[in-house]
């Protein structure tokens, strides 16, 4: 009977331990749909509140591109009448005089008056585009918009699985690019390609063309195109602008660590390189070109090869065409290199950087580098672009994000 009384004691104490700890799941079950209802809400509230910002963005967009057409066009619209009047008129005072009999003076001299001054009228005003915000932007600001979100997604999606950050943690700087951690720091010194800003170490170059210094010949589109033209651009005065060169630089200075930027070659020969910040733009054209004195260089594509030039010396390169080009300045490390960037392929096409000859051998392009290309770096320096041909054409950016994998594993 006592043993039997003692295991009736036992069962009714784990019965009471059973229904507190029921109780208590009971609130935890609670509390956890409490919750999760909670964090639904709020983050279906910002999904909403995203989707409209998208929503708001889209229709800025759409109207900018709208604005730009409806102005450019109707200038464009209205120069192309003008032209076509203009000839029609020409045409026929030219077919009024072709039609004068031989004899008749008078009439001839009266015919050949009016087509003088028909070919005198004022020439139509010059347009303007160059003064206006370039709408053909658009595409590249949506698409880094879009690799932003797609990259936010993916980090926040494996934070959230616990994947972490792939051990790196950037900060945005006030520049726009995005420096790392000092953990991140001790990772190689290799460009990346990213246009996702915090995917982005300090080497990310976000390059603007400055249009004080753009030559008379290149037309500017926002500040990332750049066309050479045969018709001289009315710039205003500028003290830092080429005057004998077909040249424009990128308003941003680079004087300490690493920085890579990306151009595309749209047509025509150009030239990508860099220049001293004092360089002066009005030496002639023979030494103002880049790469043909000691204060600048360049990587060129003169429509069959790539020749790299510094100090009026130069290298041709035996690579096909790549339509993109990557510059990568280590500024710490005196040295300059170029890739060509295809896909997620990225191939060095030239490393412009202090070397020792091998024996028996002797390099007149490389000897002038180790000799006088350390001093370059006394300098703060800028991004400088060479139209050469009339119809060169280039746009910089944005960067190929397929390329990260790659330079990940250099």
């Amino acid at each position: 009977q006592a043993q039997k009384a003692k295991f009736l004691s036992d069962v009714e104490n784990e019965l009471e331990e059973l229904a507190v700890t029921i109780a208590q799941a009971r609130k935890m079950v609670e509390l956890i749909k409490g919750a999760a209802t909670k964090e639904r809400e709020k983050v279906e509230k910002l999904f909403a509140e995203a989707s409209e910002v998208l929503a708001t963005f889209h229709k800025e967009v759409t109207g900018f591109i709208e604005d730009g057409e409806r102005s450019m066009l109707g200038e464009a619209e209205a120069d192309l009448r003008w032209k076509e009047e203009r000839r029609a008129k020409l045409a026929q005072c030219k077919q009024n005089l072709e039609n004068v009999p031989s004899a008749d003076t008078i009439y001839f001299l009266q015919e050949f008056q009016a087509l003088k001054v028909a070919m005198d009228e004022n020439l139509s005003p010059a347009l303007s585009f160059q003064n206006e915000l370039n709408f053909t932007k658009c595409t590249q600001a949506v698409g880094a918009v879009k690799d932003v979100l797609s990259a936010a997604c993916k980090n926040q999606w494996d934070h959230l699985q616990g994947k972490g950050m792939d051990g790196l943690s950037f900060q945005e700087t006030e520049e726009g690019a995005c420096s790392p951690s000092p953990s991140a720091q001790r990772s190689p010194r290799h460009p990346p390609s990213s246009p996702c800003r915090w995917e982005m170490p300090a080497v990310a170059f976000i390059v603007d063309l400055d249009s004080d210094t753009a030559d008379k010949f290149i037309q500017l589109f926002g500040t990332k195109g750049a066309k050479r033209v045969l018709c001289p651009i009315p710039y205003p005065e500028s003290p830092t602008r080429f005057i004998n060169c077909e040249q424009v630089l990128g308003v941003n200075l680079m004087n300490r660590g690493n920085y890579y930027w990306e151009v595309e070659l749209i047509d025509g020969w150009v030239s990508i390189g860099v220049i001293a910040e004092d360089f002066d733009p009005q030496q002639s054209y023979n030494r103002g070109r880049l790469g043909r004195n000691e204060k600048s260089c360049c990587l060129q594509w003169n429509g069959q090869n790539y020749v790299a030039w510094f100090g009026g010396f130069e290298s041709v390169i035996q690579q096909p065409f790549f339509h993109t080009i990557g510059v990568f300045l280590e500024y710490s490390e005196k040295a300059l290199t170029f890739y060509g960037v295809k896909d997620s392929k990225m191939t060095c096409l030239q490393q412009l950087k202090v070397s020792p000859f091998a024996k028996g051998q002797f390099d007149p392009f490389q000897n002038k580098i180790n000799h006088q290309f350390a001093s370059l770096f006394l300098c703060k320096l800028k991004p400088a672009f060479f139209l050469e041909s009339v119809d060169a054409h280039l746009q910089i950016g944005p960067l190929k994000k397929d390329c990260v994998s790659v330079l990940k594993r250099r």
